[in-house]
């Protein structure tokens, strides 16, 4: 930084005058698009590329640009996972050499000095994972740089002003998500489809639901409701896979012998699967109700979604389609549900003592057979017959009799 208290004499002939480095100067280019369906690709990174060069140095140009086709509520490591055909068909006239992740890996070994994108919330827009990146890279000693702050002053009034922007990005972007939400919600309680529809429904344009005009990205997606299958085999299927669960308190390995013992009676395409049974005895939509919210699709981890508590999810007040059940046979399977896998865990944990014991003597613990009540292990040169599951009791004197070598 230069000082408005220099010598009293001319000085800056002698070595050592300025810093000088032996690296030169290297820009990139750092820029985002929210999605190609929200703005236009090919315009926004053309415009932000224009904004960054303000700040290039005479006669300089970027080295590379970096640049991600994706919400900037992403953290970098879930950024530019859209395929380079995706990327082609946006027909963008500035190369790319990735995104924002692939910058921070290419950083040190490309040499470079200086990272320019238009403003903050072109890097990201929550506060941590700007900061994130701005900190890795100074590391390296690379300058973050946002064409929109201003020049000169102190350092505190340009980190005041970074740190606003920052802010406003992230307010920014939980009010989006605060109306996303709010959009969604009413859309459910209208009654509309979120996502696939379930095995016994098919979804059926509203048409009765409000259209807007084409947008410039193309056509509005229609509206559209949950309608019965075609084929009525598959409501009867639906119904009778929960009623298994709800009053005979089966598992799902049972319930798919059952239905897979009838292809015509229960048809499917493909074969029944223990996800599919588990999804649709657990899915609400089969009560007539549209429900949203059920699951938390952005978690941090790429292909990972989290159940929400039912208390979460957001119900139409009354029934929008045909119910495969009432709401209170529903609530009856999801207790049979939790009971099942609270005895499944209760064994396994029996079992896992049980197993840890015979590992530490040298033994190994196979199951011959089962016939659901009650299961044959072969523990060492002995078998055992044990219940299903194995109370906390048998548990502890089966161990005992082990270190007794008993067994």
């Amino acid at each position: 930084m230069a000082t408005q208290f220099g010598p009293p004499i001319d000085l800056s002939a002698l070595p050592g005058w300025k810093t000088t480095t032996l690296r030169p100067q290297r820009a990139v280019f750092a820029g985002r698009v929210s999605t190609k369906d929200q703005q236009d690709p090919r315009a926004s990174i053309l415009r932000q590329v224009s904004a960054a060069s303000e700040r290039l140095e005479d006669d300089a140009e970027f080295v590379a640009h970096f640049y991600d086709v994706e919400s900037g509520m992403l953290p970098p490591e879930l950024r530019g996972l859209g395929s380079s055909e995706m990327y082609e068909a946006l027909a963008i006239p500035v190369p790319r050499a990735g995104g924002l992740q692939e910058l921070l890996d290419q950083a040190e070994h490309r040499g470079i000095t200086h990272v320019i994108a238009e403003r903050s919330d072109r890097v990201a827009r929550a506060m941590l994972t700007s900061l994130t990146v701005e900190h890795e890279l100074e590391k390296l000693g690379v300058e973050v740089v946002y064409a929109n702050e201003p020049t000169g002053g102190t350092r505190t009034g340009q980190l005041r002003t970074r740190r606003y922007s920052q802010v406003d990005a992230e307010l920014y972007k939980h009010a989006l998500v605060e109306m996303s939400m709010g959009g969604q919600i009413q859309h459910a309680l209208a009654g509309w489809n979120h996502g696939r529809p379930p095995y016994p429904y098919i979804t059926v344009v509203d048409e009765h639901a409000p259209v807007r005009d084409t947008s410039r990205f193309g056509e509005n997606r229609p509206k559209k409701r949950l309608a019965p299958h075609p084929d009525p085999r598959r409501f009867d299927a639906a119904r009778e896979l929960c009623r298994l669960r709800r009053e005979e308190h089966l598992k799902s390995a049972d319930i798919i012998a059952i239905l897979s013992a009838a292809p015509d009676r229960y048809p499917i395409t493909g074969k029944w699967t223990h996800n599919l049974v588990e999804g649709l005895i657990a899915n609400p939509k089969l009560t007539g109700h549209m429900v949203y919210n059920r699951k938390a699709t952005r978690t941090g981890r790429a292909g990972f979604s989290r159940w929400n508590p039912i208390s979460e999810w957001v119900w139409s007040p009354e029934p929008v389609h045909e119910p495969v059940v009432t709401v209170q046979e529903w609530a009856q399977a999801q207790e049979v549900t939790a009971a099942l896998r609270s005895r499944v865990d209760a064994e396994a944990r029996g079992l896992s003592r049980i197993r840890a014991t015979a590992h530490r003597l040298g033994h190994t613990v196979i199951q011959v057979d089962s016939n659901g009540s009650h299961a044959v292990y072969q523990v060492g040169g002995r078998r055992l017959v044990l219940p299903t599951p194995v109370p906390d009791m048998i548990v502890q004197q089966v161990i005992e009799d082990m270190e007794r070598g008993e067994v």
